[in-house]
């Protein structure tokens, strides 16, 4: 069994970790720090190396459920539950909110806000972001889970808790399971239809963004339904 004391010291993740920062470690060496030891023929950092191959990266191994890791060679129970528990931690980081109100002032404050989860999800889901008259966000709703096409999407639903809530705009984000954020015809004739109704109710569509794995659309950037 190789462990990361049979690395050269300057080489050690954990070592790299406390004289350089977390910033300055790969993807493989995070995971190493989590994994401790490897297997046979193969130390920590090669180890996560694989998990990060055979998973598709750190998407795949977000998306990833507990046992699909406790399979991994060399992982089981233990360190499976260290890595999930790591990644939530980061969800629940990206997903917390500071006291003041999050400002919108382009896409990818916005993406930011929900990229990281909804990433990972293996289904669609229509997320609406309310927002005050300074484009700050008052609360993040979702409205559809499922496919999603032109036909299923009842436009008023998006609209329900903005006029509750007072909002002056909503950003509508949905999410691509297959982690290709291109904008679909069903996903332009959506976006139309939600910037045509937000006239009506004098609410501001602002932007509908498409998430992917690592990427997004905004496709009122792109000129798409709006």
């Amino acid at each position: 069994m190789y462990r990361i004391t049979d690395l050269h010291e300057t080489e050690r993740p954990r070592e790299r970790l406390a004289s350089q920062g977390a910033q300055a470690l790969s993807n493989a060496e995070l995971l190493a720090i989590l994994l401790r030891v490897g297997v046979r023929g193969e130390n920590a950092v090669q180890m996560g190396q694989r998990l990060l191959q055979d998973l598709g990266g750190l998407p795949g191994l977000h998306r990833a459920t507990f046992d699909e890791v406790r399979q991994q060679k060399g992982v089981g129970p233990a360190k499976a539950a260290q890595i999930k528990a790591a990644i939530e931690l980061g969800r629940r980081l990206a997903a917390s909110q500071p006291q003041e109100r999050p400002q919108i002032t382009s896409p990818a404050d916005a993406a930011a806000l929900v990229q990281y989860e909804m990433s990972a999800l293996e289904q669609e889901e229509l997320r609406v972001f309310l927002l005050d008259t300074r484009n700050r966000v008052l609360d993040i709703r979702t409205v559809y889970r499922g496919s999603l096409n032109s036909s299923q999407v009842r436009v008023g639903e998006l609209f329900k808790d903005a006029i509750r809530k007072n909002a002056a705009a909503i950003i509508v984000a949905h999410n691509h399971p297959s982690g290709d954020p291109a904008p679909s015809p069903d996903d332009v004739a959506v976006t139309r239809a939600i910037v045509e109704a937000g006239k009506l109710l004098d609410v501001a569509v602002l932007d509908h963004l498409v998430i992917g794995q690592g990427r997004f659309v905004s496709l009122k950037e792109r000129g798409l339904g709006f």
